[in-house]
């Protein structure tokens, strides 16, 4: 039988869902006269033998090694072993080291069956396409065309096969952009070339064929606009409190915004949110402004500064990836007068981190303004998004690690449409 959120957290927490989940691929309102499904990845793009190790790195030879790391990466995030769960492992013949699995083909079969399933009309891609460090122009030995086929065309060059006009809305995370700008162009230039991808720029918006007056997706690049302002390292006490120590992240010069469009991209987000006539509002950027991982929230912040009162005024929902974990938020926006704005964090599309704990406990605390609905870490999945005329339905899916890549439904949650009240 199908769970609805109910089942998996507090009913205080279910109190900001605003209609019954209905069960997966069925339509909010049946009798609705326009309705659309899409399913969203993000940082897909991870395959072991790609990986290159840092100087001070060693190789894990063996499987005691590996552990060793897994449990030294959940214990900074938790405050004890219960509920361990490490990413199942490979050894890598071609790094001669045990690595973490890879959820990619999990992830992408199972989105697969889901749309054959239920139906989908077109997907989102947030970012982080290609591990470790985007393409490369053939720099570390590896030419982009094999890179390209292996971690876009294989995995997802088909996916919606069948259904008119389908396409893959796609954008750059950090690590498409870790070597260059014209390396980032070259993967910008594979997808635009790919009948299954629609990437038109760095930061775009686009109508759905077929859903002209319906929805609009705006795209923004987020790596971009956290290069072009002040964000501080992430630091965090015994406790999981925020610690601002002063110290600044730092970004390559390549990466800042070029031109005089990426320099006013946050401008061009509000007008372009203003202007449009569509009925459901999509936003959609590589980073988080709330996720539960707790390495992430100093972005977070620079971001939530850059944008979040323009999300607040217009949008209806703000979709990312980044930190990898599936994640449901609501933000008050502390506006009394319109429903609440969801913050969505689909992130575990081929790695998975655990969650915070009392890092997770300390923002929620800290901040009224917002619940959280969902969070789930050590777990590869994905999200389905069905939206009708006044109802946007998040249905959550895993990928189990037995690498089968069915997926498993974890539950929905449906919220009312927030753009009406700034029409």
């Amino acid at each position: 039988m199908r769970k609805t959120l109910t089942t998996l957290l507090p009913a205080m927490l279910f109190a900001a869902c605003s209609h019954t989940a209905p069960a997966v691929g069925q339509n909010v309102d049946a009798m609705s006269d326009r309705s659309a499904s899409f399913v969203v990845v993000g940082d897909t793009g991870y395959i072991p033998s790609y990986e290159r190790f840092e100087d001070d790195d060693a190789p894990m030879r063996t499987i005691g090694d590996y552990m060793a790391l897994m449990q030294e990466d959940w214990l900074e995030r938790n405050p004890d072993m219960e509920g361990f769960r490490p990413t199942p492992w490979v050894f890598e013949s071609a790094l001669g080291s045990y690595m973490e699995a890879s959820g990619m083909w999990p992830v992408a079969l199972a989105a697969d069956e889901v749309c054959k399933r239920t139906g989908c009309d077109f997907a989102t891609m947030l970012g982080d396409n290609i591990y470790p460090d985007g393409a490369t122009l053939g720099a570390d030995g590896i030419s982009d065309e094999r890179r390209f086929y292996d971690m876009l065309d294989r995995p997802y060059g088909k996916l919606g096969q069948g259904v008119e006009n389908f396409t893959i809305y796609t954008m750059m995370g950090n690590h498409d952009w870790h070597i260059s700008r014209e390396a980032t162009v070259a993967q910008l230039e594979y997808l635009q070339s790919h009948p299954n991808f629609t990437m038109p720029d760095f930061y775009y918006s686009a109508v759905p064929k077929g859903f002209e007056g319906f929805i609009e997706l705006f795209v923004i690049d987020t790596e971009m606009l956290l290069a072009s302002t002040t964000v501080y390292e992430d630091n965090l006490d015994d406790d999981g409190r925020e610690v601002r120590t002063g110290e600044l992240d730092s970004w390559p010069d390549f990466v800042r915004p070029a031109t005089d469009g990426e320099k006013r991209m946050t401008d061009w987000l509000r007008d372009a949110l203003a202007a449009s006539d569509a009925h459901w509002k999509i936003v959609l950027g590589h980073h988080a402004v709330w996720s539960g991982g707790g390495s992430k929230f100093e972005k977070a912040h620079a971001l939530r500064a850059l944008y979040m009162d323009t999300l607040c005024e217009y949008a209806d929902v703000y979709i990312s990836g980044d930190d990898h974990m599936t994640e449901v938020y609501t933000d008050t926006c502390d506006m009394t007068d319109r429903p609440v704005l969801p913050t969505l964090v689909s992130g575990a599309g081929s790695k998975y981190r655990p969650l915070h704990v009392r890092f997770h406990a300390n923002q929620l605390a800290n901040n009224p303004n917002l619940e959280n609905l969902y969070s789930r870490g050590s777990d590869w999945g994905f999200l389905k998004l069905d939206l009708n005329e006044d109802a946007l339905t998040v249905n959550i899916f895993s990928a189990p690690t037995d690498m089968e890549g069915r997926p498993i439904d974890e539950g929905s949650v449906s919220f009312k449409r927030r753009s009406q009240f700034a029409e």
